[in-house]
């Protein structure tokens, strides 16, 4: 998910995971919201209903890291008969940008663009679904 990081290794923080899938599982954008999934270790896997997208997207979903140090990465990604977009908000030491940090659609390069996230998590998440409701807006306008 993470292309390239060079986090150092840092434990998964169960609780704030925890938090993260109560919080978004409690919504109805999402079909699914699953908690490390056997394909996704140490992530929360959480599925767009697609009525929220035209029928050229096939399918889009979130992935969240969070990590005891306060370090994260949050992966949006869409899936389209023709090709992906890929998004990316981080925070985590990086030999190829500052702690917070965005690699931008379509295709989340690296090096990304130095960015400044809220500190606490809750906010960062709030952030990160504005942006997403955003870009869904656009598919209609």
């Amino acid at each position: 998910m993470s292309g390239g990081d060079d986090r150092e290794a840092a434990p998964l923080d169960a609780d704030r995971l925890d938090a993260v899938h109560e919080r978004l599982a409690a919504g109805d954008r999402f079909v699914s919201v699953d908690r490390e999934p056997s394909y996704a270790p140490e992530r929360v896997v959480c599925v767009y209903d697609p009525r929220y997208y035209p029928a050229s997207v096939e399918a889009a979903r979130l992935e969240i890291s969070w990590y005891e140090n306060g370090d994260f990465s949050i992966h949006y990604h869409e899936d389209h008969p023709d090709g992906e977009f890929d998004h990316r908000w981080d925070r985590h030491p990086s030999s190829h940008n500052e702690r917070d940090h965005v690699h931008p659609g379509p295709d989340a390069p690296t090096p990304g663009d130095d960015d400044a996230h809220p500190d606490d998590w809750r906010d960062v998440l709030a952030a990160v679904l504005r942006e997403v409701e955003t870009r869904q807006r656009d598919f209609w306008q």
